[in-house]
């Protein structure tokens, strides 16, 4: 198999090379006395890509310990959403959730309100600091609902400061529901 893999990598190396001949040859002749005049192979230059190859610097994600999960039978609100006609297609369930990775001190989210304007749901949640301390650990949180309807364009929102983890960029957050209001108008609200 690695012979394979040699060959097809020598095969694509020299098809991807730019060959270009600098000077015509010419092989010695041969007599059969075995007197034989000096010949000159041909020169050439190959030309390839120029390839630098490096590092850079960036933040990705690096799971550190394992979270066992565990399957329980919980009460999670119900949304059920009839469309006034069908131009929207068939309804089907799906779960509406926010998440926020919190450092230092642990934190609550929860779904406050969730607005229909035409075939958008604005998810509205709020995040608040509490005052036990995580000391150096990370902890995920998340709410959620389930929705039975017609596939809407969904929009989150989390109205609170805007912890600093990079799993914290899914969602929009804001200062006020105030401000998000000022931002959409003539909504009708769907849960609360």
């Amino acid at each position: 198999m690695r012979k394979v893999l040699s060959i097809i990598c020598v095969v694509g190396l020299l098809m991807s090379c730019n060959i270009e001949k600098k000077k015509d040859g010419e092989l010695p002749t041969v007599d059969v006395d075995i007197d034989a005049e000096a010949g000159e192979l041909p020169d050439y230059e190959v030309a390839w890509a120029d390839v630098n190859v490096g590092t850079t610097t960036k933040t990705v994600e690096i799971p550190k310990l394992v979270i066992v999960m565990e399957e329980e039978e919980v009460e999670v609100p119900f949304i059920d959403v009839n469309m006034p006609d069908d131009k929207w297609g068939e309804k089907e369930e799906q779960t509406i959730m926010v998440e926020a990775e919190v450092a230092d001190f642990e934190h609550d989210i929860n779904i406050e309100e969730i607005w229909a304007k035409e075939n958008n749901l604005y998810v509205v949640a709020s995040l608040e600091k509490l005052e036990t301390s995580l000391e150096d650990k990370k902890m995920r949180i998340s709410d959620q609902v389930t929705l039975n309807a017609p596939e809407l364009n969904v929009k989150y929102y989390i109205v609170g400061e805007r912890p600093e983890r990079v799993f914290n960029t899914k969602y929009k957050y804001m200062n006020s529901m105030e401000e998000l209001k000022d931002k959409v108008d003539d909504y009708t609200v769907i849960y609360q």
